[in-house]
């Protein structure tokens, strides 16, 4: 077994058989949502599909730290990867929404304008992968000082991320009692599940928050600290978290929703797209 060295990056010997797990549990939910992407064609969730390809790679580099805790290459690549990939998670869950917002053909009901909501978060969300990307490769040194700016950055990172989250439920939260009170005609096709799209929404969003609030309260005790001392805080919730999120979201894949066209049925369900789609979005029969 590995020796911890008076500088280790991980200050404990990574699990190679918790790493493995979670590498075989995120390869078999990437490889079902990109044939789920791939067979729906709803390529607004590429980002998604890629944050478990993140996973998978951040956790193999995991397992390696686990035969070469002194490796920096690993130590960087697990830190970066893992890190960063609920960023693009929420990159696709926000243009969910602006996508529903059309299909309902109730943007009035937005308190952000559809055109700039997108834009507005999914840049946002960007942003916040760079300064994350960017503090988790500061901190892949020996050097305290600059282990101590890398935390900074990532915190700095997480919380807009937080803010940018709180705000995307609430932007939801006030469409959905809008559209709830007022309902508009395209809202009412029984084709049309956006209330259960809503609540997935919820979900994932609300998986991914307590993710980052942990992340948070981690690097605010410092390289020093209790989460950062020990392995399995990270494994309970993040991994478990982030492996909630792609199951939430594989279940209540948005198949309502599909480029160039506001509405079509699930192509799992046997129904075939038809010819022609009326103004609303919604298939005329």
């Amino acid at each position: 077994m590995p020796e911890i060295g008076k500088y280790d990056l991980y200050r404990y010997i990574p699990s190679i058989a918790a790493a493995a797990v979670a590498v075989v549990l995120f390869s078999i939910f990437t490889v079902l949502h990109m044939y789920r992407m791939i067979g729906t064609r709803l390529w607004i969730c590429v980002p998604f599909t890629l944050g478990g390809i993140f996973e998978v790679v951040g956790y193999i580099g995991r397992a390696v730290g686990h035969s070469h805790p002194e490796s920096l290459g690993a130590y960087i690549i697990q830190s970066i990867f893992v890190l960063v990939a609920p960023a693009l998670f929420a990159a696709t869950i926000y243009m969910t929404l602006g996508r529903l917002m059309r299909v309902t053909h109730a943007e009035s009901y937005s308190v952000v304008r559809v055109t700039w909501l997108t834009k507005l978060f999914v840049c946002g969300d960007v942003f916040t992968f760079f300064v994350q990307g960017g503090g988790g490769g500061i901190m892949g040194t020996s050097d305290p000082d600059k282990v101590k700016l890398g935390q900074n950055v990532i915190l700095g990172g997480l919380f807009l991320q937080i803010l940018l989250f709180g705000l995307f439920i609430l932007v939801s939260i006030i469409f959905h009692f809008r559209l709830r009170k007022q309902p508009t005609p395209e809202s009412c096709a029984p084709t049309l599940k956006w209330q259960k799209m809503l609540l997935v929404l919820y979900a994932v969003s609300a998986v991914i928050m307590t993710r980052n609030i942990f992340r948070v309260v981690e690097y605010l005790g410092g390289r020093d600290g209790p989460l950062l001392r020990v392995e399995w805080p990270n494994y309970v919730f993040d991994a478990l978290l982030m492996a909630a999120t792609m199951a939430i979201w594989l279940v209540g894949y948005p198949t309502l929703i599909r480029p160039g066209k506001s509405l079509a049925s699930d192509t799992e369900s046997g129904m075939q797209m038809p010819e022609h789609i009326g103004r609303t979005g919604v298939a005329i029969k």
